[in-house]
């Protein structure tokens, strides 16, 4: 009598064995360097090499909030000083859903068409309850994480001034010393972090839709002012007619603001990112705006204003950490917030007391 082998569910299938071709030697030494812990000089040596691997483990040095890392991330940013300032610096700011991405994405491949090695400084959003962060500009610009010569970098907001991930001064520098001549910066687009851009980059561009409505018609002036140029995005076709009809309002706009005081006249310029059109546009006008501000010297004074401002900045973020991080002060904040809630003194006293804790 012939038995049938009953098939299962959970049998268990041969898996797919290893290349022939996969150096296993090769594979040691990618888990040995990412265990491994690089001193500042062999990180600076892999960036100035133009090793997107040192560049990363270098930002993420620079990002931490760890006290050791702090040391370490300012020798390696001074010792790639003298190999920076050698970029175009770009803000790309509008509202969510204006198309950013997909923008900078087109924009990104255009200039690396042409010779560009370019790097996109995305900051995602933080969630103030979770701290959390999706990052995921990568998966939103597929073409452009696979071209050779660009590098993205998405970073969570966090808590800082607008928005912008700290330290994201000291990233500019770093990929500019590991041969990026174009750096695009994507701010979240809620209407906060384009001031802490603006004093970072060279020039400013706003994202606008046409037939959208402005719900942000509140900050709609300040963000204005500071824009070198507006390009109203996703003008094709049946939005075309729109969007031709919102650049003439712009423009007309544009003029009732003050003069810059580089002398630029900011334009309004029609693109599709998704069609690819206007976008050779765009960086002519980015051109033309980079001459004038160079022959008038606007571009030099720009940028070191930009340094003093980061100067102070960096100041206060050192004061306030240094202020919070003493174990005194941790134990003492507790007993005054316990105060507060109880109803026992105000937020002003208690402040004033913490404040005046040596």
């Amino acid at each position: 009598m012939s038995t049938k082998r009953k098939s299962s569910a959970l049998q268990e299938n041969e898996g797919v064995s290893e290349p022939e071709t996969t150096s296993k030697s090769a594979i040691e030494a990618i888990k040995n360097m990412r265990h491994s812990k690089p001193s500042a000089a062999q990180l600076v040596q892999g960036i100035l090499a133009q090793d997107i691997t040192a560049l990363s483990r270098a930002i993420t040095l620079v990002e931490s909030t760890n006290p050791e890392h702090l040391k370490k991330a300012n020798a390696i940013i001074q010792q790639c000083l003298p190999h920076a300032n050698t970029s175009v610096r770009i803000g790309i700011t509008g509202v969510p859903g204006v198309g950013k991405s997909t923008f900078i994405e087109t924009f990104g491949t255009y200039l690396t068409s042409h010779g560009k090695k370019v790097a996109v400084l995305a900051v995602d959003p933080s969630s103030t309850l979770s701290r959390g962060s999706i990052l995921g500009d990568k998966t939103r610009m597929e073409d452009l994480v696979k071209d050779d010569n660009a590098f993205i970098r998405p970073s969570a907001s966090g808590t800082s001034l607008g928005g912008v991930a700290r330290k994201s001064r000291e990233t500019i520098i770093l990929c500019e010393a590991a041969g990026f001549d174009t750096i695009l910066i994507e701010t979240v687009g809620v209407g906060q972090s384009e001031t802490a851009v603006h004093s970072m980059v060279d020039f400013f561009l706003l994202l606008k839709l046409a037939g959208a409505g402005d719900e942000l018609q509140g900050i709609k002036r300040g963000i204005m002012e500071m824009a070198d140029a507006i390009v109203i995005n996703k003008a094709d076709g049946d939005n075309l007619k729109n969007a031709k009809i919102a650049k003439v309002e712009f423009n007309r706009a544009l003029h009732l603001y003050p003069p810059k005081a580089s002398g630029w006249q900011p334009k309004v310029l029609l693109a599709s990112a998704l069609q690819n059109q206007g976008i050779p546009e765009v960086w002519k006008l980015i051109g033309d705006y980079l001459s004038l501000a160079k022959d008038t010297h606007f571009f030099d004074h720009n940028r070191n204003e930009q340094n003093k401002f980061w100067l102070l900045q960096t100041i206060e973020d050192r004061l306030k950490s240094d202020f919070y991080n003493n174990p005194f002060i941790k134990t003492e904040l507790k007993i005054q917030l316990e105060r507060i809630e109880n109803g026992e003194t105000s937020p002003f006293a208690a402040a004033e007391l913490l404040l005046g804790l040596k």
